[in-house]
């Protein structure tokens, strides 16, 4: 027997009047489109007039082709229904169907048998978790009344302190499922479960006054150790792993030079005279490894692509391990879930508990990954992060409020750190810290091989990739060098498919790193096409006895002419393919020129003809070096602890003098110093190192340092950010003004006003402005060691 329409329609008003108000909000759009499924079935069923609708069937007709048609849509619908209701189903395992008897009744009624079963188990399941959903509420009502006897303490606070907690309210409402990680913490869809995580977990409601605050324990930080210099890298490499040929590339690495490490912790270790260190529990994420970041350097070990990278990692590995540190290792999301101790789910919630680590060394790519997994608590605990940037972050490209509003906002930067948490391969941005990497060490022996055995009449070619030889107007320089030297590459290739060199050119195929040293070590000159930039192989040629040869850029190449560098977060101009061999080396080491003037590249292939150099390493290159610099920075660095703006006020009595001023001049100098007293204030550099100088209009204070034979230091920034420091350098203020601006603080001439910095983030040594002479923090610098003033140690 077939149910009518009039039946069936009954049948829907007394599910609707069955089910109450929040279970019809909570079975949403399932359950009326299941009510209202059934209500066209019932029509079409009972239709008596062919024409009424293409969708009509004749009862007389059900079990015909057509028909069957139909049913067959109609029970995929029901299908897909069925399946969209399955999870929310699974929230309750009872069984409750006597509110819908009167519907399973009338479902008896329809054929085919399968579809009534569909229909009969889709009701079943929106009965279930009504019931369940009512369970809910039942449960939360029950537990409000029980903890002082009133339902109103699980209102919303209304606290000028927390202004978003009303709106975070309103979104747990309706996205609490939408990560496990909320349940984890005891969200079960109640108000007060809302407001406990939005006042416990995260901070945007105050805390609850019924809420027992000391049931959460105190973690008292773990007692300080002391770091002892290790030179066994067995634990080491144990902890780097296998499974791909970028980490069996850093274990090489690390196998090769641990001799040199252990010989220059001793050396160090002598030199700090065992002076007590703090061992440090340090985590090293390295995010461009990662699998879920593409991992696209793994495949390029085998085929000749920039290493770079990896020689740094390696590199930092072992000067953090050979420091004594506490160390853990991280080359996928799993590891560094593991090592943070992230809730489960999707990085929605914050971690909870103090940070198990006290520094957090990492990349671009890791740095993205913590930001997806770790919640709101990574802006609790970035302070701990060091981010390892290869070309530099300059701070108006990191701070994001300015960088948008002023046009420096790119793919990379605005994370809003201290602008020494970045850490660069080499020395060129003073506005982050120098990390480095290592070039090998030749003892007296080797040296002396060197010597000997050089030829003067042969050439390596940088560049190891095929793509690094399409260099316009490479052919003419070349076939100019082919005429006095034998020229030689070591460019990747597979056998069915040659490089495209020229054909005077011997290439010798991708060298394993001892036998690229070993034809380095032969070689007179280490020549480059201008690609890539500031890579590691400069160094260990110079390091071998080698010359650099290399291009000059004119115009410098930056984001705002090059491709390489566009949507980098520096306006750094770069003046030639590696300017710290340019600047902190140069003759006759590295030689520079313009590679499209042929008469100079020709008079310059035959002064190195002429000239003999010996094996040169810059000591912050060394071992040693890197090993002191990193430790200065562990020792000393410290991002957590805020630092007032100083002086809070300009008050012209905290001075002596006349008139009244923290800066005097040194002695047979130009240049303005603090004075003695100033050495209470606690700084890292120390204030004895710093040195106040305005710059030219149109100049940085990178180069105005520079030219003065000191480097900028940004730590000491807020020392000058005063009005005393203006008239110290006879500026004559008529107007004094604070904001935020990259360049401040600074004089403008035009309108004799004196512009302070607003925000700390903003403290830069790069950029300049015709308009603006700036002030500009300068130190000196340990010889061979650029990153660490004379009194740095």
């Amino acid at each position: 027997m077939i149910a009518t329409s009039s039946d069936l329609s009954i049948m829907v008003r007394r599910c609707l009047l069955t089910f109450k108000p929040f279970r019809i909000f909570v079975v949403g759009i399932g359950f009326f489109s299941l009510c209202f499924l059934m209500t066209s079935l019932g029509g079409q069923l009972s239709a008596k007039r062919p024409g009424d609708s293409p969708f009509t069937v004749r009862a007389e007709v059900l079990g015909g082709q057509e028909s069957r048609g139909v049913l067959r849509k109609i029970s995929d619908m029901l299908e897909v229904i069925m399946k969209r209701m399955d999870t929310l189903s699974k929230l309750g395992n009872t069984t409750d169907t006597h509110r819908l008897d009167e519907l399973s009744s009338a479902l008896d009624r329809i054929q085919p048998i399968g579809l009534v079963e569909r229909i009969q188990a889709i009701a079943q399941n929106m009965s279930d978790m009504a019931v369940r959903v009512e369970q809910i509420l039942q449960r939360s009502m029950a537990s409000n009344r029980g903890r002082d006897g009133t339902l109103g303490q699980c209102e919303i606070p209304k606290d000028p302190r927390y202004p978003d907690c009303p709106s975070k309210m309103d979104w747990m409402r309706a996205r609490w499922t939408s990560d496990p990680c909320y349940a984890f913490y005891g969200v079960d869809g109640s108000d007060c479960s809302f407001l406990i995580y939005l006042s416990e977990v995260e901070w945007f409601c105050p805390p609850l006054a019924w809420r027992n605050q000391t049931a959460t324990p105190t973690l008292k930080p773990p007692p300080k150790r002391q770091a002892v210099f290790q030179s066994d890298i067995g634990t080491l490499l144990e902890q780097v792993g296998t499974g791909k040929e970028s980490l069996s590339f850093m274990k090489r690495r690390i196998r090769r030079l641990a001799a040199q490490w252990a010989s220059a912790a001793r050396r160090l270790d002598d030199k700090l005279r065992n002076l007590w260190r703090e061992q440090k529990r340090i985590l090293v994420h390295v995010g461009f490894l990662t699998e879920e970041s593409g991992d696209v350097f793994s495949p390029k070990v085998l085929k000749g692509g920039p290493l770079g990278e990896m020689v740094q990692w390696a590199d930092i590995l072992t000067v953090l391990h050979v420091l004594g540190h506490n160390l853990k290792i991280s080359f996928s999301l799993k590891e560094l879930h593991g090592f943070l101790g992230v809730p489960p789910g999707r990085g929605s919630c914050p971690l909870t508990g103090p940070l198990p680590f006290d520094l957090i060394y990492t990349d671009y790519h890791g740095l993205q990954q913590m930001k997806q997994h770790m919640g709101l608590s990574l802006r609790k605990h970035k302070c701990h992060i060091r981010v390892i940037d290869t070309f530099g972050t300059e701070p108006a490209y990191n701070h994001e409020e300015y960088a948008t509003l002023h046009g420096y906002r790119t793919n990379w930067g605005y994370w809003n750190l201290h602008g020494q948490q970045y850490m660069t391969m080499f020395p060129h941005t003073p506005d982050n810290s120098f990390m480095g990497f290592v070039a090998e060490e030749l003892n007296e022996t080797e040296r002396l091989n060197i010597q000997r055995n050089k030829v003067n009449n042969m050439a390596v070619v940088y560049g190891k990739e095929a793509s690094m030889w399409k260099v316009q107007g490479k052919e003419k320089f070349l076939a100019i060098l082919h005429r006095y030297m034998e020229i030689h590459g070591t460019v990747y290739y597979e056998t069915q498919r040659p490089p495209e060199v020229p054909a005077f050119v011997k290439n010798h195929g991708l060298l394993p790193q001892q036998e690229l040293q070993q034809l380095l070590r032969k070689a007179k000159l280490f020549i480059g096409f201008g690609f890539p930039y500031e890579g590691p192989a400069p160094l260990e040629a110079i390091a071998n006895g080698c010359i650099f040869l290399q291009p000059k850029f004119n115009p410098p190449h930056s984001s705002l002419n090059h491709n390489f560098f566009r949507g980098k977060p520096t306006s750094r101009k770069v003046s030639s393919q590696h300017p710290y061999a340019e600047q902190y080396i140069g003759r006759p080491h590295v030689i520079t020129i313009d590679f499209n003037n042929s008469e100079e590249f020709d008079a310059t292939i035959r002064e190195i003809m002429r000239i003999n150099v010996e094996p040169f390493l810059p000591y912050e290159y060394t071992c040693e070096g890197m090993l002191e610099r990193v430790h200065a920075y562990i020792q000393n660095q410290d991002f957590c602890s805020p630092q007032a703006q100083f002086p809070p006020v300009n008050l012209s009595r905290t001075w002596l003098g006349s008139p009244p001023s923290p800066f005097i001049l040194l002695p047979n100098s130009s240049f303005l110093t603090w004075v003695s007293n100033g050495s209470s204030y606690t700084s890292w550099p120390p204030l004895s190192a710093l040195r106040l100088l305005a710059s030219l209009e149109g100049q940085s204070c990178v180069k105005a340092c520079q030219s003065a034979g000191l480097i900028c230091e940004p730590a000491l920034y807020r020392f000058i950010n005063i009005k005393e420091a203006f008239s110290a350098l006879d500026f004559q203020c008529e107007g004094l003004e604070s904001e935020m601006n990259h360049l401040f603080p600074a004089f403008s001439a035009e309108h004799a006003e004196c512009g302070l910095q607003q925000d700390p983030l903003l403290f830069s040594c790069a950029g300049s402005s015709a308009k603006y002479q700036r002030l500009c923090p300068c130190r000196d610098y340990r010889i061979g060691q650029v990153a660490l003033c004379r009194d740095c140690l």
